[in-house]
């Protein structure tokens, strides 16, 4: 059972958080949303309630909003919308004068004759209309879902820190590796690292921070051993390396020692546990934009991408190793999405506010046919992408 709810927990919030952030935005504004979807393709259930039909579709690889727009029939191409979305673009475009479902056409079951198409006979109000909105509105709607992931990683990680505290690993030696600087300088196994250059340590990345950007200095540690306090001289060696953030080589000092395999915890309280929360979220952040960099520079491989079967097994053993765990993804996968939705590709929010940014300065929208190909590149990006990561998966289950 973990298996199937894990993945689903983890995308569907993070999805869900995500569109919402564009559906409230949308309804703040002021324009007319006749469907929330959570995924694409054929519709799994739905159920409409006011003048908006909630959809739980059959591909659950994302979602969107539906919006009263001139471009609804380029998006439907892409969102898997049905003819009734169709309905709902044409009563925008024609300025509100028609709208009515076409003679010979089915209408909805639920279909109401009080009701704004595709769910009844009245057009849409031009005022209603996405386009109608000022550039501001219209980008505060495009750049909601952002929004939203961003404040629900930082809502998981605060929550995180303030329910189980804020983990660490202390400063004690558990081994040594032979004929490195630690060893030869007569550190031993259980030595607890008090200080470094004379600063208090407590936490071995504090420790590992200092020795890192330290290669052929001396360094002068403050040791606990056995209740007495003992002072060793020890100097790194240069080891080279890749950044785990950009992927590119880099030169850092080692002492060849490792820290026992235990967690520590402080606790911390709302406050503390907010700005922690920051903190993470920003790292979390600064760790997708390196990553990003790199494979742009081509310092990170393509390989290293994951897919969706990629992120449930990851759910899945997050989910089996604690709840800390399964909330700790569900932050990085928010950011994630947040970070790459920014990306100036056409379909992604990103690539839609550079849109229209550029029809802003422009003075004019651009023609439907223009907006249809940028579209499409747009996708055909995304579509490779999405291949990339389903082999790169595909890979991964056969090791």
């Amino acid at each position: 059972m973990i298996a199937w709810l894990a993945p689903v927990l983890v995308l569907g919030l993070v999805i869900f958080v995500h569109e919402l952030g564009h559906f409230l935005a949308a309804k703040w504004a002021g324009v007319y949303a006749p469907r929330f979807s959570l995924g694409f393709g054929p519709a799994l259930w739905k159920m409409r309630r006011g003048e908006t039909e909630y959809v739980l579709a059959a591909l659950p690889l994302g979602g969107y909003v539906r919006m009263a727009s001139r471009e609804d029939e380029t998006m439907a191409m892409i969102e898997g919308g049905t003819p009734e979305g169709r309905e709902a673009s044409a009563g925008a475009k024609d300025g509100g004068t028609s709208g009515v479902t076409g003679e010979g056409e089915a209408r909805p079951t639920d279909w109401d004759e009080n009701a704004m198409v595709p769910f009844g006979p009245k057009p849409v109000p031009p005022d209603r209309w996405f386009e109608s909105k000022p550039l501001w509105a219209r980008i505060v709607i495009m750049l909601a879902g952002v929004t939203m992931n961003v404040v629900l990683t930082l809502v998981v990680s605060s929550g995180v820190f303030a329910y189980y505290g804020r983990p660490y690993v202390p400063a004690v030696v558990d081994s040594l590796v032979a004929d490195m600087p630690a060893q030869k300088a007569g550190l031993l196994p259980g030595d607890s690292i008090a200080s470094i250059n004379g600063m208090p340590v407590r936490a071995w990345t504090e420790m590992l921070a200092t020795i890192s950007g330290s290669a052929g200095k001396e360094i002068r540690l403050g040791i606990v051993r056995g209740g007495a306090s003992v002072a060793l001289a020890i100097t790194p060696v240069a080891v080279k390396g890749a950044d785990a953030a950009t992927g590119r080589a880099v030169t850092v000092g080692r002492i060849g020692a490792y820290p026992k395999d235990r967690i520590e915890r402080d606790r911390l309280g709302l406050l503390s546990a907010t700005v922690a929360g920051w903190r993470a979220t920003w790292a979390m952040a600064s760790s997708v934009v390196g990553v990003v960099g790199g494979l742009v520079r081509g310092t990170i491989s393509v390989k290293n991408l994951g897919g969706p079967v990629a992120i449930a097994r990851t759910s899945v053993a997050a989910a089996r190793t604690g709840l800390e765990s399964l909330w700790a993804l569900i932050a990085f996968l928010s950011i994630n999405l947040a970070i790459l939705n920014l990306l100036p590709v056409p379909i992604l929010d990103g690539g839609q506010v550079l849109l229209t940014l550029a029809e802003s300065a422009k003075g004019s929208p651009f023609s439907s046919r223009t907006r249809e190909n940028v579209m499409r590149v747009g996708l055909a990006a995304i579509v490779a992408l999405f291949a990339v990561v389903m082999f790169n998966d595909i890979v991964a289950l056969f090791r």
